[in-house]
């Protein structure tokens, strides 16, 4: 039995690699590619559920991968966070892969759009990447899983190879290209001035250098990670590279892979440099990015550049919940950020429906939505109004929660940015209620750029009603893509259906995160070297919550 927690550790790793070679050598066969893919994708997401469980239960799992003795061999590490975000990550992949399943099979689809020889071992690449970034348990191994992801995420951005998303994609590789480099660097300079790249290991040999020294390390590696995380002033090239990629692209990488690099911030304040203080300039570009996100977003007219421009935005809440330092912040950025990554990724796929339904996303040409595509507004409403905060959605509880934070800080920059953060909600409800009445309330004809379709489309329906009172449209969408909309949005209506549950869990992933003894006790514990390869965790203590402090 001590086998199980080590093996569910690196499954969630090695089963995409595997699965990506397996469909590697089936290039010719479609179906067996989806069928490897699906069938990887929810054994991932099933012992990522149960990882979750034993580690909330018995305290975080480390695994020294080939038996090596940490800190020098490979660690992963699982605790609650990354538990949580592995959980979380696993079941969006599986509902955007139904999803591009769904439009592959479309014969309304370009099939050039997601040829699937070359998305599925890319994809698959791309879950291991996550996987591994999330269970490093130390700074190289991050790096690869960073690398993971940026191989795998070019090849999806350039699928079908147009102009546009070459050109996009040659924007996105050269600016990750660079974030890898200062990461690289960073590393270079960790491992000279300590002797290691273990966290666990870091998080004391860190605090012995010079304060200087310190500051120039820590400062290195949140650029690194604030550039994938499109934190601001680097998140300039995310609003022209995501909106080009096909609709299950799009999604994943919006949900989910910016919330990569806010998770590698946690490590970053919370375990290597738990005793250095950045909290003041974090605070800063937390509200900048807040504002020039949102502000970014009510310039655009087309509704894929104004979500980009959102989840920019968004990213603000979570790095402002991390820059607290405080418990009640911290416990606030994880639920916010399990809420974005569900309610992000369903809007983006509600927005390929949409794009399908009516041949384009810009609010130039659309119109007339709500009565022509029932569903799909409804689809598009319900994740739209989570990201504006309306209650009683999560979006809301995540954000009252970090506003609530800020109010029993007594520092006054953390007042300004709970009034930031209030004034960024307003404006992002602001946005999404001008898209839905220009792309949904008004007439087809009331456009800038009137799409003939529409048009000709709203006035059938009036005559239709005007002759017999029934209409029905006889345009059709992929049900397999429709109901993995639905699914995901579904999935974002429970995260506030299982807001408590949710909420004491993130919270106890928060208090393990407080204070760097508890994570470095887990992954140094010298009593059981011996034992880490088989997966050990923390003693349970008598309350029943593992690796509580």
């Amino acid at each position: 039995m001590n086998d199980l927690p080590g093996l569910m550790l690196a499954l969630p790793i090695i089963l995409p690699l595997l699965a990506a070679g397996a469909t590697l050598i089936t290039l010719r066969s479609s179906r067996a590619q989806s069928i490897i893919t699906m069938v990887t994708l929810a054994a991932t997401t099933t012992l990522s559920l149960l990882l979750l469980v034993h580690v909330d239960q018995n305290g975080p799992v480390v695994l020294a991968v080939g038996g090596w003795a940490l800190p020098f061999g490979i660690a992963l590490v699982a605790d609650r966070l990354a538990a949580l975000m592995l959980v979380v990550s696993s079941i969006v992949t599986l509902g955007v892969y139904i999803y591009a399943t769904g439009q592959d099979t479309s014969r309304t689809e370009k099939s050039d759009d997601t040829p699937v020889s070359i998305f599925n071992p890319a994809y698959l690449i791309l879950c291991a990447g996550v996987s591994n970034a999330f269970l490093a348990g130390d700074l190289f191994n991050l790096y690869v899983g960073f690398e993971m992801l940026l191989a795998a995420s070019y090849v999806l951005l350039t699928l079908g190879a147009t102009t546009q998303r070459i050109r996009a994609g040659v924007t996105y590789i050269v600016i990750s290209l660079v974030s890898s480099l200062i990461f690289l660097a960073a590393i270079a300079l960790i491992y000279g001035a300590t002797g290691t790249v273990n966290m666990a290991h870091l998080s004391d040999r860190l605090s012995e250098l010079p304060v200087d020294i310190q500051l120039i390390l820590h400062v290195a590696l949140l650029i690194g990670f604030g550039i994938k995380a499109a934190v601001f002033p680097l998140s300039f090239w995310l609003p022209d590279s995501y909106p080009t990629a096909p609709a299950p692209v799009t999604a994943v990488f919006a949900g989910l892979l910016t919330k990569v690099g806010i998770y590698a911030i946690i490590r970053t304040e919370t375990v290597l440099f738990a005793t250095s203080d950045l909290r003041a300039p974090l605070l800063v570009v937390a509200g900048l990015t807040l504002l020039v996100g949102i502000l970014g977003a009510i310039a655009q007219s087309d509704i894929k550049r104004i979500l980009s421009f959102t989840l920019v935005s968004h990213i603000g809440y979570m790095l402002f919940g991390v820059a607290m330092g405080t418990h009640l912040g911290l416990t606030a950025a994880i639920y916010y950020t399990l809420h974005h990554i569900v309610a992000q990724t369903a809007m983006f796929l509600a927005i390929g429906l949409l794009e399908l339904r009516a041949g384009s996303t810009s609010l130039r040409k659309l119109g007339g939505l709500s009565t022509l595509a029932p569903f799909i507004s409804v689809l598009y409403l319900i994740p739209a109004l989570n990201l504006a905060g309306i209650p009683p959605f999560s979006g809301f509880i995540g954000k009252v929660a970090l506003f609530d934070a800020g109010f029993h800080s007594s520092d006054w920059l953390v007042g300004i940015l709970v009034g930031v953060g209030t004034l960024t909600s307003l404006l992002t409800l602001y946005v999404i209620g001008k898209s839905w009445n220009l792309g949904f309330w008004r007439e087809p004809a009331d456009a800038d750029e009137p799409t003939p379709a529409l048009v000709a489309e709203a006035k059938e329906r009036r005559d239709s009603l005007a002759r017999t009172g029934t209409w029905k449209s006889t345009v059709r969408l992929p049900s397999l893509m429709t109901g993995a909309t639905a699914a995901m949005v579904i999935v974002s209506c429970l995260l506030t259906v299982l807001a408590q549950p949710l909420w004491q869990v993130s919270s106890r992933a928060s208090q393990g995160l407080m204070g760097p003894e508890t994570y470095t006790s887990i992954v140094l514990d010298d009593d059981e070297a011996d034992g880490v390869g088989d997966g050990r965790h923390a003693p349970v203590p008598e309350n029943g919550q593992g690796g509580e402090r």
